[in-house]
């Protein structure tokens, strides 16, 4: 601390500076100006204060703006989601009226309530950004699910394919566009092979995500085992290799290619469509490649319990998850595993097996007997961790 001088020198020796008035009045005038110090340097201190709050505050804030935000991706074939009425360039004789189904206006009412339920369960605290349908017959029925049913609460937006099949059944795809800007969809069209009926056609759709990067979403239902499988699989290898060269054609021409196939491939992980044409192996840490397709549920398929259809009393996993490498790099803004795909198994979805004992998919009609049940598939899903840029 200093004080100020007057423009005479003060003498140590100085008879004045010694007496003990003098002293006295020193040392007060040097607590005053300590004390006025204190007090101008206080407010400097809790700016800085203040300041060091509000960048805790700012970095506290800029932490929050990168958290995870669930992403989970569904998959279902929901068997045979007609409407009631009659489509003249399709065979859809079988869900009509007065047809010997007895598919009626009530009937078709309570499935689009039970698809909506179930989808919403699936989602739980959260809906699905994205669900892949199976067997849908038109535009009509999407607009009912997601307008006129349960399921509109939570404003899904979508689209579809408007396929050849004969019997008009399609795939779609359902998405929440908060999470999910829609930049592109095509139907991308099997040419038939001799002796097989046209089949559907494969569902490609392209959104931005909040990272920043494009998504490209497969939505396929392959040609089915009609026939024998055996007889049959020509056609749906010629349906997966078409399906690899769309896919290969992102996977190349991406810098930062991430791609979801998903569906019913009416084949099992070991079957070629899967095995050979694909190559959609079970993820390896090693050997993680971006260029490559990996098969999030073929590990747990493997296991005779597991799958999402049952045939003659046997579990068998006819639905597919399957991603790009890049989407299981966890040190990116967008990624999943395979410990985080599974089967669905919530209870209204499965009835008891009264042939082979357990449990079996809840259907709609068992035979041409009318049961009340959702589908003959169960939905399978992945959660994925979204970092927004």
């Amino acid at each position: 601390m200093f004080l100020l001088r007057n423009n005479r020198q003060i003498s140590p020796q100085s008879k004045g500076y010694g007496n003990s008035e003098k002293r006295v009045a020193v040392t007060i005038i040097f607590f005053v100006v300590c004390a006025w110090g204190i007090g101008f340097l206080t407010p400097f201190c809790v700016v800085a204060q203040d300041f060091s709050y509000k960048q805790g505050a700012h970095d506290k804030q800029d932490s929050l703006s990168k958290e995870r935000i669930p992403f989970r991706v569904v998959s279902w074939n929901i068997e045979n989601l007609f409407d009631t009425h009659h489509d003249s360039l399709k065979n859809d004789h079988e869900f009509l009226p007065d047809a010997m189904r007895h598919w009626n206006y009530s009937r078709y009412k309570k499935k689009l309530a039970d698809i909506a339920r179930v989808i919403t369960a699936i989602g739980e605290w959260n809906p699905p950004a994205l669900v892949g349908l199976c067997e849908v017959e038109n535009d009509s029925v999407l607009r009912d699910l997601t307008r006129r049913s349960p399921l509109k609460e939570l404003d899904y937006r979508y689209v579809m394919t408007d396929s050849p099949d004969l019997r008009g059944i399609d795939v779609a795809l359902l998405y929440q566009r908060d999470l999910f800007k829609l930049l592109s969809s095509r139907s991308i069209s099997i040419p038939p092979l001799k002796e097989h009926r046209p089949t559907r056609d494969l569902l490609h759709v392209s959104g931005l995500l909040l990272t920043g990067d494009t998504l490209d979403v497969f939505v396929c239902h392959l040609p089915s085992r009609s026939g024998g499988a055996e007889v049959s699989e020509p056609y749906r290898l010629h349906a997966a290799q078409i399906l690899r060269t769309e896919a290969d054609s992102i996977l190349n021409a991406r810098l930062h290619p991430q791609v979801i196939i998903m569906g019913d491939f009416n084949d099992y992980p070991t079957n070629k469509s899967i095995r050979e044409v694909l190559e959609a192996e079970a993820p390896s840490s090693d050997t993680l490649s971006s260029s490559k397709l990996y098969h999030l549920l073929a590990r747990k398929a493997k296991s005779r319990d597991f799958g999402s259809y049952k045939y003659r009393g046997e579990w068998g996993l006819l639905d597919h998850l399957i991603v790009s490498g890049t989407l299981l790099n966890q040190s990116g803004n967008f990624f999943t595993s395979e410990e985080k795909a599974n089967v669905c198994l919530l209870p209204f979805l499965l009835k008891e097996d009264n042939k082979y004992s357990d449990k079996e998919p809840f259907r709609t009609y068992k035979g041409m007997k009318y049961q009340g049940g959702i589908s003959d598939h169960l939905p399978i899903y992945t959660d994925f961790i979204l970092i927004p840029y």
